[in-house]
């Protein structure tokens, strides 16, 4: 071959093996780019022709070891999932729908996270964008069933994406405003001609780790006015809430400085472990009286709430034990300071940071020489020296009962005496949450099992250092079945660790077809039913207001049975020797769900006298 017709042949190897252009990425990859960004694992949500060309974006992410998708069974499983998954993970949780009835279908679980300020992005579909007006399948725009509307009550942030070169712009925005104080869930909804749309850059605009990190700001002339109120204090109490996981270790550190009595709101009792000495119960529904009583010593001078609305449940029907001039309310959302006008002082601000410089400010008082913290944290820790938690219970005796069919009081004790110190509890809306927050100790927890310090590797952009705790239950808006989708979404987030749901028959009936979703995807999650043939909350409210039993039975279910044709282990728990016979550690070990269908005593009544003294109107 002459050098001539080499050269030409060369030429035409080299034309053969030239890589195609990289093709222009849609705005559906762009959005899954994002994510990656976030190192956020999975989209949890139900696939539909209008939301498709995400799916598709999503597959090819899967592909490379990007974003997976998990398929739920229900929209509203799908928000409870991102929902367990961000107060897991500390990211953000990512939930979808396709138009119409799979928005609809989201509202209840965007509602949820929104009341328990939840940071999610809601993605919803719409149909082409020339076809708004024509009555398109499943239309759910302006000019049909405006979902939009709908989810505007529900979201801090709540878009139509007209025009492809919005897109950027209004998911920066989006993502922001889910995690500002407070945070909650943002919606952008996504016409399938916008998703197709092609951008001409290869690549995400922003860089999103400093853009979403959280500021650290402490307001100085707060900071002080609160320092001379705690040189002031002689017997301090401090109310930990849900929204004190990422600085929980700094708390507990403010609190042995100080010897500080600590209690919880309902939501916030997975944070503390029940052995830590200086902790006396949780205060508010299904609470403790020696929280009660912590909080009415006429000794204690200054009460800490931290990272904490004044619901209803948290605190305890709007009780003037609490509610009162002693109170000091700290908080980094300015919607849960407005709940305490009655408060004698308000500080805002991110909780980690005010509660690192309280901690320096007492240390450098300390090494100054002045001891007056110290002698007076003395005085207050001598009575924490004999303190018994089981001493807390209402009926300790039923804790340990042999009664058949199985006390609650016993299920709860043996769950928290079976399970590994890693597990973490969910507890389901109902009378399964009351038994949870009263009755649920796990003996060997540690006291702190995370504290939050400073350093580290770099976080995820979104990310807040978090511990969602323990135990996590909702409060306010409480969805019956949030529980048994928000198990699905914690071990997903962390497959590490064995995750236990506390359900009722109730909601099992409801969202109990998620269990197939963690059949799929082979996540260790142990669904322990409370089943007592009725709706147990709405049972026993009805007789102890003395109203009409009605709408609360429900027929004989094997619970059981049903698992199994979903493809998960399962067994029938008559008595308290059926639970000790359980292989535990291998139940935890298993590549996928199993269940226990507790056949529990009806006719114990849950503490849940706060509820009762609200509906009754005896505030």
């Amino acid at each position: 071959m002459s050098a001539d017709n080499l050269q030409v042949y060369n030429d035409m190897l080299g034309e053969q093996l030239e890589l195609p252009p990289e093709p222009p990425m849609e705005i559906a990859d762009l959005l899954v780019a994002y994510l990656e960004q976030m190192e956020i694992e999975y989209v949890f949500g139900v696939p539909g022709g209008a939301i498709e060309p995400l799916f598709n974006a999503l597959a090819r992410s899967g592909r490379r070891g990007g974003v997976r998708h998990i398929l739920a069974r229900h929209e509203a499983g799908a928000a409870y999932m991102a929902d367990g998954y961000a107060r897991e993970t500390g990211k953000i949780g990512v939930c979808c729908a396709t138009s119409g009835p799979g928005s609809t279908n989201l509202i209840t679980g965007v509602a949820c996270a929104y009341d328990n300020n939840i940071p999610l992005l809601v993605i919803t579909a719409q149909p082409a964008l020339p076809t708004f007006g024509k009555h398109p399948l499943q239309e759910s725009t302006c000019t049909g069933i405006d979902t939009l509307g709908m989810l505007q009550h529900c979201t801090h942030y709540n878009s139509l994406v007209s025009h492809p070169q919005q897109f950027e712009n209004k998911l920066m925005t989006a993502l922001q405003r889910a995690i500002r104080a407070p945070m909650g869930p943002v919606h952008l909804s996504m016409p399938v001609d916008v998703f197709r749309s092609t951008n001409t850059q290869l690549a995400p605009s922003y860089d999103l780790q400093a853009l979403l990190q959280p500021s650290s700001a402490v307001d100085d002339e707060a900071l002080a006015t609160l320092q001379l109120m705690l040189s002031r204090a002689v017997n301090i109490v401090v109310l930990i809430g849900a929204g004190c996981g990422e600085a929980i270790g700094a708390i507990l550190q403010f609190a042995d400085l100080t010897g500080a009595s600590v209690i919880a709101t309902p939501d916030g009792k997975g944070l503390v472990s029940p052995r830590h000495s200086l902790f006396r119960g949780v205060f508010g529904f299904a609470g403790h009286a020696s929280a009660e009583a912590a909080l009415s010593d006429k000794s204690v001078d200054l009460i800490m709430a931290i990272g904490t609305g004044m619901g209803e449940w948290n605190s305890s029907g709007w009780s003037d034990s609490l509610l009162n001039a002693r109170l000091v309310h700290i908080d980094d959302s300015e919607e849960h300071l407005t709940h305490t006008p009655m408060a004698s002082f308000h500080m805002r601000g991110r909780i980690l940071s005010i509660f690192n410089r309280l901690n320096k400010h007492m240390h450098d008082v300390r090494r100054a020489g002045n001891f007056e913290y110290e002698q007076r944290r003395f005085v207050r820790k001598q009575h924490s020296d004999n303190w018994e938690p089981d001493t807390m219970l209402a009926s300790p005796d039923k804790y340990t009962s042999s009664a058949i069919p199985i006390l609650p009081q016993r299920l709860m004790g043996e769950l928290g005496r079976l399970f590994p110190p890693t597990t973490r509890f969910l507890a389901d809306t109902g009378n399964s949450v009351a038994w949870a927050i009263h009755y649920l100790q796990p003996k060997d927890r540690r006291v702190a099992e995370r504290r939050q310090g400073g350093g580290g590797s770099a976080r995820a952009p979104g990310r807040r250092k978090t511990y969602g705790g323990w135990m996590r239950a909702i409060m306010n808006f409480a969805p019956m079945g949030w529980a048994i989708g928000g198990a699905i979404g914690t071990a997903a987030g962390n497959p590490k660790v064995p995750v236990v749901c506390i359900t009722g028959d109730g909601s099992f009936l409801m969202n109990g077809q998620e269990i197939s979703v963690a059949v799929a995807e082979k996540l260790s999650v142990i669904f322990v039913v409370l089943n007592d043939q009725a709706l147990g909350m709405v049972k026993h409210g009805q007789r102890l207001a003395g109203a009409e039993r009605i709408g609360c039975d429900l027929p004989p279910t094997d619970f059981a049975a049903l698992a199994r044709a979903m493809g998960a282990e399962a067994h029938t728990i008559r008595a308290p020797e059926d639970l000790v016979k359980l292989d535990i550690a291998a139940m935890c070990k298993r590549q996928g769900p199993t269940l226990l269908d507790v056949l529990v005593d009806g006719e114990e009544v849950p503490p849940m006298n706060v509820r009762m003294r609200v509906l009754a109107g005896n505030l």
